[in-house]
């Protein structure tokens, strides 16, 4: 892996597990139509459970909780990214 994209995971690992927990706690655009237009309702009432809502860890009551959420999400989304490179550069040849 090479030196730029090891610098970049580490940007985005400490934006993801620090910088992240200054975020505003005020709802998002998709949260606050969905107050508005009324569907939020519906949205609440899934009865699919979201590994980590609210980004929080379930079972962790700190700030801890959501600093390991974000840096899940940069981990996963580097996996997933990372895999998937690899599979198209493996089709490619």
């Amino acid at each position: 892996m090479n030196k730029q994209v090891i610098s970049w995971l580490i940007v985005s690992l400490i934006i993801g597990g620090f910088i992240s927990l200054f975020a505003s706690s005020s709802p998002d655009g998709f949260e606050k139509a969905g107050e508005e237009i009324g569907y939020i309702e519906h949205a609440t009432a899934s009865k699919i459970a979201s590994p980590m809502p609210d980004y929080t860890i379930p079972g962790i009551d700190s700030w801890l909780s959501s600093s390991m959420a974000g840096l899940a999400g940069v981990a996963l989304t580097f996996v997933l990214f990372l895999l998937l490179g690899k599979f198209l550069a493996g089709r490619k040849r």
